[in-house]
């Protein structure tokens, strides 16, 4: 496999490690979405690619996709696997894909699968709803927050908000809580972190995943000024400071209503507990993506580094998943702290950072090894998390 320029350890010898195998399969429905989102990172980002690949998934790829996981999962004697069914909006042509995508790997894997679809909520009709659950697919809705005016920015092509459609299915969905998976909810920095939080618990979800806004050294996150790499630390928290407003808020409830994963985390992280999300911590990523045309490819998230970042040139039809475990950018997010910067390496948090997103550390034209461009923000978070446990373990 020739290595990509700019994969960050090109170098890296993939053959040092024992690979973790993917218990986690990505699984693209559609690449194309309903809504014109401005903050989008597939359509509005670096990565045109998705306008080549065809509208939705076929059959053959349905088929030979399940195959090709049933192969890992014999393979690795996994017990169990996740498969989550995107998009795009998973659910742009109702539920009829999804549906024959879940069956088609649930009949040819000989393990526990767990699915869960992904979804805007502008679809989730209550007959959708029905049929997903009969399937036994859970359901995940991404949100902004609990009201109109923090989902602005989710319109569709037509400039027509979104919003009216998501709150009935977030309704819909807290009648079935057998179905509801969570809330998926990218922060913005304008909106009171106490009000989207009280608000999206107004919604009765089971859990909310706090996502910091897919950005890079290259391409700053809103509201931080462009800086060098080298230069994180000290420095504005806006993030942190917003992410640690909400978790005061969740942790003083004394009764947890929801379960918020990024504080989960960091709490079990820094109790010594093995951390497993893709967010903090070091534990090696076991996910993995198929794209509408069979491509196997990385997390999408890397799309908003540079055109390319997430592809691996391997395919269902052609090559086993095994291959993607030796993949440079695959293996690079595997080895924990050797893939860490230097500065990660002496950082007193660290263990418990991990880094933070690999995706937010890229740097144009030297890859992934430097700090995230959030470091300060998930130092203050880590640090607060941490004062608090120790003042209520101390009384």
């Amino acid at each position: 496999m020739t290595p990509h320029p700019q994969w960050p350890h090109a170098t890296l010898d993939v053959t040092a490690h024992e690979p973790t195998p993917f218990r986690q399969f990505v699984l693209k429905v559609h690449s194309r979405c309903n809504l014109d989102c401005s903050y989008c990172y597939i359509y509005s980002g670096q990565d045109p690619s998705w306008r080549d690949r065809p509208a939705r998934t076929g059959e053959a790829t349905m088929r030979q996709t399940a195959i090709r996981i049933a192969e890992h999962v014999r393979a690795h004697r996994l017990d169990r696997i996740r498969i989550e069914l995107h998009g795009g909006e998973p659910l742009l042509t109702g539920p009829a894909p999804v549906l024959a995508y879940a069956r088609a790997v649930r009949e040819a894997v000989p393990c526990e699968v767990t699915a869960t679809v992904q979804t805007n909520g502008t679809r989730l009709t209550a007959p959708t709803l029905d049929r997903l659950s009969d399937a036994g697919i859970r359901v995940g809705l991404s949100l902004d927050g609990g009201r109109a005016a923090h989902n602005a920015r989710r319109v569709d092509h037509a400039g027509r908000p979104a919003w009216p459609a998501a709150l009935a299915a977030a309704r819909r969905l807290a009648a079935r809580p057998e179905s509801y998976a969570g809330v998926l909810c990218t922060i913005d920095l304008r909106a009171d972190p106490l009000d989207v939080y009280r608000s999206l618990l107004d919604l009765d979800p089971p859990g909310v995943d706090f996502l910091l806004p897919h950005a890079n050294w290259r391409h700053p996150p809103p509201g931080l000024a462009r800086r060098r790499p080298g230069r994180h630390r000290p420095g504005p928290t806006p993030y942190g400071d917003w992410l640690a407003a909400v978790f005061d808020a969740w942790w003083d409830e004394g009764r947890l209503r929801t379960r918020v994963r990024l504080f989960q985390e960091i709490a079990a992280l820094l109790l010594g507990a093995p951390g497993a999300a893709e967010a903090v911590g070091l534990s090696p990523m076991a996910a993995v993506v198929v794209e509408t045309d069979g491509s196997i490819e990385q997390v999408d998230s890397l799309r908003s580094a540079y055109a390319g970042a997430a592809e691996t040139g391997l395919d269902v039809f052609r090559h086993p998943f095994d291959r993607a475990l030796r993949h440079p950018g695959v293996a690079a997010r595997q080895v924990g702290e050797r893939a860490l910067a230097a500065a990660c390496l002496s950082c007193p948090v660290g263990k418990v950072c991990g880094g933070g997103n690999y995706v937010h550390r890229y740097a144009s034209g030297s890859g992934f090894r430097h700090p995230s461009v959030y470091c300060a923000d998930l130092e203050q978070l880590i640090r607060h998390v941490a004062d608090r446990l120790a003042r209520t373990a101390h009384g």
